[in-house]
């Protein structure tokens, strides 16, 4: 029996929309959406593709042949994915262009590939840009989603096009699926939690890229939280036998999921940190007058509030990241290039889409040690929430308008609706 197919995915002129249109029309309902005609000037669409629009694989091998990759065998499944073989660039060019002199036969490697039902990593945003070729998405929204696993919620509808057993996946045929057809020099953006299965039409080159930012935050923490509790009961029956219990947890999440809490706290220290301190230029080249005017302010604000209300969850949470041995000094903080870098790259990211000037990079690095200068160490979500509260306090009290910073905490909305 096939799947049902109960409507399909919007596109829209990416060129037709503001970023504060595309935030509040898709990225804060979490909805997914087929961005066109934003592709046009991306050397990629130039490079890699032949004027009949099919992929210049030569160019691979000569730039990037060297390069070792996993590949996908899509042919073959491994536990719960496809098995992955690890080659270079040039000889995954050779066996896509001996499939294709063979017909695309005696290869599993492209011709048909896909990839299996699946929510993306961490339950992140993702964007893919298609620079030539044709995919065939079909897409499931989150409060369906309990409908592709089996009782126990513990595994997942591989294939949506497999005979599945009605046995094991009691709610699969209740699913209704959106469907998508992508086509060249088009965008998709995949919200957070939509579980969704693509086919490649024909011979596709794709660029993609997944991110969480203050929209989606509390997708991350839920996944984590469940991820968590699961691990938690797989070893349940060994916790009088273990000497650090909660830190096997830990490090069985991180092996599992990709990261634990203290990793997660780790991020969202620096993400406020980058954020407030982006903020503080602003203010400072700025003035206090940019606040009721300025895009830039009210988003970066947007961010302080979310992170700071995913902060105090993992206050509430039996997990106490200081009991694992978890420890940021936030001086050492300040002296670490890659912070540096984020800063720098947060500002040029919110000046493009707001269309406001950004601060220099020296500008910037003078003024972390000035405005970051909080002695204390972060050892547990607690002491991250102090040093929030502390950051806003010294950033109202420097521009002497504490009250409307505060304001603008608890008056900007904040999107949780799943």
């Amino acid at each position: 029996m096939g799947i049902e197919i109960g409507g399909s995915i919007e596109k829209v002129n990416g060129k037709e929309i503001s970023y504060n249109e595309f935030v509040e029309r898709y990225l804060a309902k979490n909805q997914p959406v087929v961005l066109t005609g934003l592709m046009d000037d991306w050397r990629a669409c130039k490079d890699w593709v032949f004027d009949s629009g099919k992929p210049n694989l030569k160019f691979f091998s000569t730039h990037f042949g060297n390069s070792k990759v996993q590949v996908a065998d899509c042919g073959t499944r491994e536990f719960t994915d496809q098995k992955r073989v690890e080659m270079t660039v040039s000889e995954f060019i050779d066996h896509w262009i001996d499939a294709k002199e063979c017909g695309g036969a005696s290869n599993s490697f492209q011709e048909g590939s896909w990839t299996p039902l699946h929510a993306d990593v961490f339950r992140s945003y993702s964007w893919s840009a298609n620079v030539c070729g044709k995919k065939k998405w079909l897409f499931l929204p989150p409060s369906q989603c309990h409908l592709v696993f089996d009782r126990g919620f513990k595994s997942c509808v591989y294939n949506i096009f497999d005979d599945v057993s009605e046995t094991n996946f009691p709610g699969f045929k209740k699913a209704i699926w959106l469907e998508c057809s992508q086509e060249r020099n088009e965008i998709i953006f995949v919200p957070s939690g939509w579980y969704h299965q693509v086919h490649n039409m024909e011979d596709t080159i794709s660029i993609n890229h997944n991110w969480f930012n203050a929209y989606n935050l509390s997708w991350v923490l839920d996944l984590l939280s469940r991820d968590y509790k699961e691990a938690k009961e797989y070893i349940e029956d060994i916790r009088d036998i273990c000497d650090d219990f909660e830190g096997l947890c830990q490090r069985n999440l991180a092996a599992n999921t990709g990261m634990n809490f203290s990793d997660f706290l780790i991020f969202l220290s620096r993400f406020f940190s980058a954020n407030i301190l982006q903020l503080y230029c602003q203010l400072r080249e700025d003035g206090i007058s940019v606040w009721s005017s300025s895009k830039m302010a009210k988003h970066l604000v947007f961010n302080l509030a979310s992170i700071r209300r995913i902060a105090l969850k993992l206050t509430s949470m039996d997990v106490v990241a200081g009991n694992h041995g978890f420890f940021l000094d936030l001086m050492e903080m300040l002296d670490d290039p890659n912070f540096l870098k984020l800063c720098i790259d947060v500002g040029r990211a919110y000046g493009k889409i707001h269309e406001q000037r950004n601060c220099s990079c020296d500008t910037k690095k003078a003024w972390m040690v000035e405005f970051l200068d909080y002695s204390s160490h972060i050892r547990n979500p607690e002491d991250f929430v102090e040093f929030i509260d502390f950051s806003v306090a010294k950033l109202g009290a420097t521009f002497c308008e504490e009250n409307l910073l505060v304001s603008g905490f608890n008056d900007w909305p904040l999107f949780d609706d799943q």
